[in-house]
């Protein structure tokens, strides 16, 4: 999964055999995952209104686009109401700042690095649950092609649980575990969390927007950048990796000491996370690298991400975009001037 991982690693191989077999005797096995007995999540009976229909699927993004059409429905009102308060709980502010990227695949410290200035936008401050992507899978969102990109529609037939319903890789029978509810949701290619963030509203952030929201380069006299969400020094006690002994994912609001300074959570470790960049990055002669197939960044290590220096708010990585596996999920950002609930209380305020 990790190209520059393998890159680097190369001349370790190379080594003598004798250096490889102590290695792998000194080597401490990964911890076991703790096997759940599956429960499958109950079926969820919605509103036929559709304004409270969006709010109890969580569509609050949706239902603030058109917020004069809402409003004129029965209860739309009260559903434009409590889709800002939702968003407002959910979802963190970002601000303005600097990333820098390294652009190749053995870069080290000092060496050259793309600079890119980030616009103030907002993330959801939780990844997305298993219980949030199963409203996507209850409401057809699978069948719906208008989220899915075309030249991908032949690969849908594809995207099918362990019981070939159209759901996430893990699943059973088109239900996640309702023991695993409030972990976040795994199994799902690149194109799955694009279609999600599309069916709710929203988007999945750039890169660059990911790198700014865990190291946290902002604008200001102080010009610091952390390699964590915390701080500069890695602590497994803040966030879920391999050293951390979990041996698979925790629920999405564990590890509040790992949050950034906005609160917002896991963006080390739990799931390697999906943005929405391509995976692009060269070898040291400036030449491309690239995959079997299509690659998309992924960032933030996951529950099983043995080197430390993976699981950082500056490492790069990709992975195949149809890839679907056990520890990978994603979260949501949106563009600030789509946040309307905002630009409602200044108004209300006069500001």
């Amino acid at each position: 999964m990790a190209l520059s991982l393998f890159a680097r690693a190369k001349s370790r191989f190379d080594s003598s055999k004798t250096s490889r077999r102590t290695a792998a005797r000194n080597r401490k096995p990964a911890p076991e995952p703790i096997q759940r007995p599956f429960t499958p999540a109950p079926q969820k009976t919605h509103s036929d209104d559709p304004a409270k229909r969006m709010v109890e699927q969580g569509r609050y993004a949706v239902l603030l686009r058109d917020v004069s059409y809402w409003k004129a429905l029965t209860h739309g009102q009260d559903a434009v109401c409590q889709a800002s308060n939702s968003l407002e709980r959910r979802m963190a502010l970002v601000p303005a700042g600097t990333v820098c990227l390294p652009s190749t695949i053995s870069a080290q410290p000092g060496d050259a690095e793309v600079d890119v200035d980030i616009q103030p936008f907002l993330l959801d401050v939780h990844a997305v649950t298993n219980a949030r992507f199963q409203e996507f899978v209850d409401d057809g969102g699978y069948d719906e092609l208008d989220y899915w990109p075309e030249e991908i529609w032949p690969h849908l037939i594809e995207f099918k649980d362990m019981t070939s319903d159209p759901a996430p890789r893990f699943w059973l029978h088109g239900r996640h575990n309702a023991n695993l509810s409030d972990h976040p949701v795994v199994g799902i290619s690149w194109y799955e969390a694009q279609a999600y963030s599309l069916w709710i509203g929203q988007r999945l952030p750039t890169e660059t927007e990911w790198q700014m929201s865990a190291c946290w380069h902002i604008n200001s006299s102080a010009d610091i950048m952390r390699r964590f969400p915390w701080g500069d020094a890695m602590d497994n006690q803040r966030c879920n990796i391999w050293s951390t002994k979990n041996g698979q994912t925790v629920p999405v609001d564990k590890y509040p000491r790992g949050a950034a300074p906005n609160q917002v959570l896991q963006l080390v470790g739990n799931t390697w996370e999906w943005t929405d960049a391509e995976y692009q990055i060269t070898d040291d002669e400036g030449r491309p690298v690239l995959g079997e197939m299509p690659m998309q960044s992924i960032r933030g290590g996951a529950f099983d991400t043995y080197f430390e220096s993976q699981a950082t708010a500056l490492f790069r990585t990709g992975q195949i975009a149809l890839a679907r596996t056990p520890n990978t999920g994603f979260r949501c950002a949106m563009d600030l001037s789509q946040a309307t609930w905002l630009t409602e209380d200044s108004d209300e305020t006069g500001e």
